[in-house]
């Protein structure tokens, strides 16, 4: 599927590599054999086309074929990139008054960057392991600086709260995942979907009326609003890593190329970086009201 991340549009495993996702047609007739489990009853069969699914029997493991220890390695290869930029932006990069409008610059540049580079790896055919390294070295310095920040002019121990409450949102995800408790079919991506793209719609017209009409815009971002869509993003969040522990598991089932391991490791730390940053969004505005 081209799926989508809550802060950018991503590539999902391609059918051409032999998987396809949620937005793949399915054809006209009885499932193919092979499909999904967990997808009848709920969802068309979004594998119909999936080379690699033999006839009356699951997908064999093939030679180069990606695997959940692959998924795990390319995740902390890509998250430690992203902790080791926050921590060198955090020690090389003050936010104390002399240096906090040179830090933010860099910051602002950096998730720019990031951006950027995010986008290049969204129309890519295939994965570039440079291209998503690179992201995630820029969006760490973006988030050392807005850490170092919160925990300098907020409170310290709201950094240290907003990643365990990220690795909690994790670990809770996926145990609901692995229980069934959350089943992802295809009204369920489309509900995500269109509930991140009408949360994005509203942060960005709040961000224009803050730029343009000063303040706190149209007070999404503090008090009792910035609360509430605080918990709305860390949802929406935790929406997206099931999605993503779909990609995950359908992609290792239908025997996507290895090299997909790294897509698959680009999207969960995106997910995790969108969770981080409202979740500390969330205790720092919590904090301040204290």
């Amino acid at each position: 599927m081209r799926s989508s991340n809550p802060v950018f549009s991503r590539r999902g495993f391609s059918r051409d590599n032999g998987y396809a996702g949620f937005n793949a047609a399915p054809q006209a007739g009885a499932p193919a054999a092979g499909a999904n489990p967990y997808a009848q009853g709920t969802a068309p069969n979004p594998y119909a086309t999936n080379p690699y699914a033999p006839t009356g029997a699951p997908a064999p493991a093939r030679t180069g074929a990606m695997t959940i220890d692959d998924v795990v390695t390319r995740t902390a290869m890509t998250l430690g990139t992203v902790v080791l930029g926050a921590a060198l932006a955090w020690a090389l990069l003050p936010v104390d008054e002399a240096n906090l409008g040179k830090s933010y610059g860099i910051a602002i540049g950096a998730a720019l960057i990031a951006f950027v580079l995010s986008l290049v790896q969204s129309f890519k055919r295939k994965p570039v392991p440079a291209l998503i390294l690179a992201y995630a070295a820029f969006e760490g310095v973006f988030l050392g600086v807005i850490s170092s920040a919160v925990s300098t002019y907020i409170g310290p121990g709201v950094v240290m709260q907003a990643v365990m409450g990220t690795m909690c949102v994790f670990a809770g995800v996926l145990l609901a995942y692995k229980m069934r408790w959350i089943r992802v079919t295809r009204r369920f991506y489309g509900f995500v979907m269109a509930a991140a793209m009408g949360f994005l719609l509203l942060m960005a017209v709040n961000l224009l009326f803050a730029a343009f009409g000063g303040g706190d815009g149209l007070g999404f971002r503090s008090g009792g609003l910035g609360i509430l869509f605080g918990v709305i993003g860390i949802i929406l969040g935790a929406c997206f890593l099931a999605l993503d522990f779909k990609q995950v598991e359908d992609g290792i089932a239908y025997g996507a190329p290895r090299e997909e391991s790294w897509l698959a490791a680009f999207g969960l730390t995106m997910t995790l970086v969108w969770i981080y940053l409202e979740m500390l969004r969330l205790l720092s505005i919590l904090s301040g009201d204290d």
